[in-house]
């Protein structure tokens, strides 16, 4: 908030403010293309082994494996990461923090399901589509972030804009409904994907550590998604191999590394806004590979016009949202500007 010299009191950040802002929303852009990279190899391990289940645990089980490595020599984050099923039978935070990364499962669970026939394009942006409608709820309703986000027109805007982005890349789908059936995964793993940031980002709070955060994340999609292969392997549905290439292991570092980053900047700008930043990076991010790589997905017209109108959701998204109000009467800066709370006694 502003105070100018004749004591008017703004609404609006400061001009550096919002410049911080933007550095953070182009952050946000080039981590949103590590997930089109990450579908690309998911896809790709999916088709090879004929088993998108089975790609989903090996993309996981990589990523659990590094980051054990990481965090079990040190004493801090091994004994922050051993605590965490105490802090879950406390309740010391709401227990589904302790389950974000269920969300990662159902996200890379499709990938290997549907990259193959959808292509990456269409994929992330029916990811994106599920992402934004997840943010406009989570940011109005405080849940997962530290202030209630106004639900301003130029939110709006950017929200309707970035799901006409997703229904013109998917177009060229209409005529084939298995396709389409296809796209209900990314859509439902976006719709839990919205949240995921803030729930890893609370266990980082609770933990003292992200490492240990991403940790548990993906211990969490790794249990998950085993137990219900194990089922499959024992009704005789599933049979297990692992691929031969080197980089179809890279899954889940990817999504490491996507998830850090994330979990780091929705603190900076509030979920709705996240989604829409990223959405320009994963749109980019998706050409390029489609584009770029054969046999992963067909570019047309439609789909770079998506891309361009997503863009358009980001910039508007932007654009500074008023003060808003808790039920208390307290004045809160929304936690799109960064800003601190106005009273001490405000309450998101």
């Amino acid at each position: 908030m502003n105070t100018s010299a004749d004591n008017v009191v703004h609404d609006r950040p400061p001009v550096a403010r919002t410049a911080s802002v933007g550095i953070f929303v182009l952050f946000t852009v080039l981590a949103g293309m590590l997930g089109p990279m990450q579908s690309a190899v998911n896809g790709r391990l999916g088709a090879d082994l004929g088993d998108g289940h089975l790609a989903s645990i090996i993309s996981f089980g990589s990523g659990l494996l590094l980051m054990l490595v990481i965090i079990l020599p040190r004493a801090s984050t091994r004994s922050a990461f051993l605590s965490l099923p105490g802090h879950l039978r406390r309740g010391t935070i709401p227990w589904p923090n302790f389950f974000a990364g269920l969300c990662g499962a159902v996200i890379v669970l499709s990938e290997g399901i549907s990259v193959g026939a959808l292509g990456v394009a269409t994929f992330q942006t029916a990811l994106i589509s599920g992402m934004v409608i997840s943010g406009v709820v989570c940011d109005r309703l405080a849940i997962g972030v530290q202030f209630k986000q106004a639900l301003s027109v130029f939110r709006v805007i950017g929200a309707v804009l970035a799901v006409v982005a997703t229904v013109l890349v998917v177009s060229p789908n209409f005529q084939t409904p298995h396709a389409l059936a296809l796209v209900i995964l990314p859509f439902a793993g976006g719709l839990l994907a919205g949240w995921q940031p803030a729930g890893n980002s609370n266990i980082g709070t609770l933990a003292g550590s992200m490492l240990v955060s991403i940790t548990w994340n993906f211990l969490i999609g790794f249990v998950f998604l085993t137990a219900a292969f194990l089922i499959r392997l024992v009704a005789g549905h599933a049979t297990f191999a692992l691929p031969d290439t080197w980089w179809m292991y890279l899954g889940g570092p990817l999504g490491l590394l996507s998830i850090a980053l994330m979990a780091i900047l929705v603190s900076r700008l509030g979920l709705l806004l996240l989604a829409l930043a990223s959405t320009a990076g994963q749109l980019v991010g998706s050409i390029l590979i489609d584009s770029l790589i054969p046999g992963m997905g067909t570019v047309h017209v439609v789909t770079v016009l998506g891309a361009l109108v997503a863009l358009c959701a980001s910039a508007i998204a932007m654009i500074p949202s008023k003060q808003v109000r808790d039920e208390g009467g307290a004045r809160q800066m929304t936690a799109h500007d960064g800003q601190e709370p106005i009273s001490q006694d405000a309450r998101p």
